[in-house]
């Protein structure tokens, strides 16, 4: 049941490369910015052209005032005051000077004069919002502006006129303000999307469409982007990126592998666990031989096939070289020493010495088997070690003392110690392997078994040959350590 719901998951969706992306919202948004930003510019443009244009009239019409007061008598024939009021396009004129004389051309005056506005003191936002209303204004609405056009300091000119041919006139110059704008926006929108997409859009698809393909299989190497030589942003997300694919494309490859030897493992326990027992089988027959010698290994020889039968068993249990969780006691140390250099034939005679010095009754909190591979692993690679490039002359000294309530042990060699291109991945599989045939595991099994106990394992020193020290806490100080993490 488990299983199958599991399969139900639903999967997450690739987006379709085909949907509007970043390239065509930017273009969109490109012009409406654009668009927005020649509405701040047409309000106060249509302000000043409503203002220039309402002046020229009063210019006109100032012209207009001269000529009429330049007439014999100042007054103008009908006709003649009829073209200078169509020529201002003003229906009345009045002009005001220091002296206080009034000047006034009239023909045809309308009825009521719908709103007069004031062009000498005017604020920008009276400007702005007279003209805004131009647009909504009848065409047949009759204004009166008072404005001075400069010719005479100090003269103003007050004249009267319809405001159609106003209203006319700034809607013409919006359209052809509307007409730029759009013109305007497609060339700034187009220019800036060229630029933003060759800089930014490209390259972040690019980006995003390498994550996808990779996602697909992150195993393949020729999957991996390849970064760019920029030095901003995207090119240090490339550069990262591809960082990023490189550790996780291997670390899949290892577990791949991993996952194949578990596998294997599995395998070859099952078999070995039946040749062992085999072997087994044999070892109770020698028993029964009289020989002293016999004797003195014979029980040696079980406990070692015992310990790897129950090695096999737990591997075949987990699928996996997975460690089961120790199995704590208290027991002497030294005779487990005893034990690791007789299973590695120490001493060598001749050869390799064999140092143990170990505290009287010494005693510690951790799993037998366990602990005898941790030992076995330190001791046999400083074996491996002396054998290797000392012609397997050397000494391998075991030291253990109690610290207050944790055990130190330390394993010493005077082979030539670890090299630096091991010590960068010291207690990684398949990491450390330091000589020809080796396998890397060593290590990690010992430091994975000592982990597990709530110690700590560490090559101390590596001068004259390696020294790794391992500390055991007893079961007391880990419960201790349990409860303050719950408090």
């Amino acid at each position: 049941m488990n299983d199958q719901a599991s399969d139900k998951r639903p999967v997450p969706k690739r987006v379709s490369r085909y949907v509007a992306g970043l390239s065509t919202k930017l273009l969109l948004l490109t012009i409406v910015f654009v668009m927005v930003a020649e509405v701040f510019v047409f309000v106060p443009s249509v302000s000043n052209f409503r203002r220039q244009w309402l002046m020229e009239r009063m210019a006109a019409a100032q012209i207009a005032s001269l000529a009429a007061e330049a007439a014999p008598g100042g007054q103008l024939p009908s006709t003649l005051r009829d073209e200078l009021l169509d020529s201002a396009r003003v229906k009345a004129i009045s002009v005001k000077r220091q002296d206080a004389r009034v000047l006034i051309i009239e023909m045809d005056m309308p009825a009521e004069v719908n709103a007069t506005y004031d062009l000498r003191n005017a604020s920008w936002l009276t400007l702005i919002t007279d003209a805004l209303m131009v647009y909504v204004a009848p065409d047949d609405n009759v204004i009166r502006v008072i404005g001075e056009p400069g010719f005479d300091p100090g003269e103003t000119i007050d004249v009267v006129m319809e405001e159609g041919p106003l209203k006319t006139a700034m809607l013409g110059y919006g359209f052809d303000i509307l007409g730029l704008s759009i013109l305007i926006s497609i060339i700034t929108a187009a220019l800036v999307y060229l630029a933003l997409d060759w800089l930014l859009v490209r390259p972040m698809t690019k980006l995003t469409w390498n994550m996808v393909r990779f996602a697909e299989q992150p195993e393949d190497p020729s999957r991996i982007i390849a970064p760019s030589s920029r030095r901003d942003e995207i090119g240090t997300a490339e550069r990262e990126l591809s960082a990023m694919q490189h550790e996780l494309s291997e670390t899949l490859s290892q577990k791949t592998r991993l996952a194949a030897l578990g596998l294997a493992v599995s395998k070859i326990s099952h078999d070995l666990r039946n040749m062992l027992s085999s072997a087994q089988l044999l070892s109770d027959r020698l028993a029964e031989v009289k020989d002293p010698t016999v004797q003195r290994l014979v029980p040696k020889l079980i406990a070692s096939l015992d310990r790897a039968i129950r090695l096999c068993v737990h591997t075949l249990d987990f699928g996996q070289a997975q460690e089961t969780p120790p199995r704590r006691q208290r027991f002497e140390l030294e005779p487990l020493v005893r034990e690791v250099g007789d299973s590695l034939g120490l001493p060598r005679r001749g050869a390799i010495a064999w140092k143990p010095d170990i505290e009287d009754h010494l005693e510690v909190d951790a799993d037998r088997d366990q602990l005898y591979r941790v030992l076995s692993n330190l001791c046999r690679n400083a074996v491996q070690a002396l054998e290797s490039e000392r012609g397997g002359m050397g000494e391998i000294m075991v030291a253990a003392r109690r610290e207050g309530s944790v055990a130190v042990i330390e394993v010493a060699d005077t082979g030539p110690g670890v090299q630096e291109k091991a010590r960068e991945h010291l207690f990684q599989a398949f990491q450390s392997v330091a000589r020809k045939g080796g396998s890397g595991l060593g290590l990690a099994i010992a430091a994975e078994l000592v982990q597990a106990h709530g110690g700590q394992i560490a090559l101390v020193s590596n001068q004259g040959g390696a020294t790794f020290r391992v500390t055991i806490p007893d079961v007391v100080v880990e419960l201790e350590r349990a409860r303050q993490r719950r408090a």
